[in-house]
C-alpha cells in the first residue's frame, strides 16, 4: 500500500515545496476521485514546475501537461496562440490541405509520368498556337498604325504645310484606338512567354511529386502480402518435414 501511494506523495511534496498549492491528503483523494485521478503540470514565469489538480487562471493559457494518478503523462495542452500565430497556423493548414488534395488529383488522374508529359506537351502546343495568333494580330496592328500615321501627316499638326486641314475626327479616333490596342496586345504577347515558363515549371513539379508518391506507394507492401506469405510458408512442407513423413 505504501508503494502504491508513493507517486501521489511525491507529487504532493513537490507541490508543497514549490508553494503552488496546499492540499490535504483527504481533499486530494476526493478531488482525484472526482476527476478520475487526473492532475496537471505547468511552469510559471520563473521556470518553476508546479503540479496540481487545477491550473491557476494566469497559467491556463500556457503549455501544460496532463498526468494520471500515477504521475505518468497522458496528454498535453498547447499554449493559447496569438492572433498572428493562429493566422500562420491557419495558412499552414490550408497549404497542407491543398497539397493533399493535389496529391490525390495526381494519383487518381495519371497512370504514369508519360501521361503528365503528354498533357504538358499538348498544353505547350496550345500556347504556341495562341502565341503565333497573337504575333500575327500585333503585326496587323502595327501595319494599320503605320497606315494611319501616314495619313495623319497630311493634316495639322503633323503636316508642314501651312494650309493643311485639320485632322478628321474619325482618323484621330482610329489612331488612338489602334495605339491602345497595340499596347494591350503587345503586353499580352509578352506574358505568353512567362506563361509558358510557368507551365513548364508546374508540370515539372507535378512529375517530381508523382514520382515521390509512386515511390512511397511501391515501398509499402499490400496488407495481404505478409499474411499470404506466412500462410504459404506454413502450408508448404519443408524437405525435412516431407522426409519425416
Amino acid at each position: 500500500m505504501f508503494a502504491a501511494l508513493r507517486p501521489r506523495s511525491i507529487v504532493l511534496l513537490v507541490s508543497l515545496a514549490l508553494g503552488a498549492a496546499a492540499y490535504g491528503a483527504p481533499n486530494q483523494q476526493s478531488a482525484n476521485s472526482k476527476k478520475g485521478g487526473v492532475a496537471y503540470r505547468w511552469v510559471d514565469e520563473q521556470g518553476v514546475v508546479h503540479y496540481g489538480d487545477n491550473i491557476p487562471p494566469q497559467y491556463a493559457s500556457q503549455d501544460r501537461t496532463i498526468l494520471n494518478s500515477q504521475g505518468v503523462e497522458v496528454g498535453h495542452l498547447d499554449a493559447a496562440k496569438t492572433p498572428e500565430q493562429e493566422a500562420v497556423a491557419k495558412r499552414a493548414r490550408e497549404v497542407l490541405l491543398k497539397q493533399r488534395q493535389h496529391d490525390a488529383f495526381l494519383v487518381s488522374t495519371y497512370t504514369s509520368v508519360k501521361d503528365i508529359e503528354a498533357l504538358r506537351d499538348a498544353r505547350l502546343d496550345q500556347l504556341k498556337g495562341q502565341r503565333a495568333a497573337a504575333e500575327q494580330y500585333v503585326e496587323s496592328l502595327r501595319a494599320r498604325l503605320a497606315t494611319l500615321q501616314s495619313r495623319a501627316l497630311k493634316y495639322r499638326p503633323y503636316s508642314e504645310r501651312k494650309d493643311a486641314a485639320r485632322m478628321p475626327d474619325d482618323l484621330a479616333e482610329n489612331l488612338v484606338r489602334t495605339v491602345n490596342e497595340l499596347h494591350v496586345q503587345s503586353s499580352a504577347l509578352a506574358s505568353k512567354g512567362a506563361e509558358e515558363t510557368s507551365l513548364r515549371a508546374q508540370f515539372q513539379a507535378d512529375i517530381e511529386r508523382y514520382r515521390e508518391l509512386h515511390a512511397i506507394h511501391s515501398q509499402s507492401p499490400p496488407p495481404s502480402a505478409v499474411p499470404h506469405a506466412a500462410a504459404t510458408q506454413a502450408a508448404t512442407p519443408t524437405v525435412s518435414q516431407a522426409n519425416a513423413r
